[in-house]
């Protein structure tokens, strides 16, 4: 059961993750007032990064910033094996 809610909190936070990334698209697009890095991070960090590298190269949004275009995807990479092995160690 905890495993279950555990999924559907990651998949929420990678919905939001795409969304933040369209969002922030937007809102460059429109000379706006942007969402900041760090709080693009923050969501990256708390296994949002799937879903905000599918937002990235969608939205052709941060690709020109070697940090996103590097940093997003080895960290999905790493949420990825946490998620795999996490249910063994539980």
């Amino acid at each position: 059961m905890i495993l279950i809610t555990a999924a559907f909190i990651i998949i929420a936070i990678n919905i939001v993750g795409f969304l933040i990334m369209m969002i922030d698209k937007r809102k460059a697009v429109n000379q706006e007032y942007r969402i900041s890095e760090k709080n693009l991070w923050t969501v990256a960090i708390f296994f949002g990064a799937a879903g905000m590298t599918v937002g990235m190269n969608m939205f052709r949004h941060k690709t020109k910033h070697t940090q996103f275009k590097i940093g997003l995807p080895l960290l999905t990479i790493i949420q990825l094996v946490i998620l795999y092995f996490l249910p063994h160690i539980i």
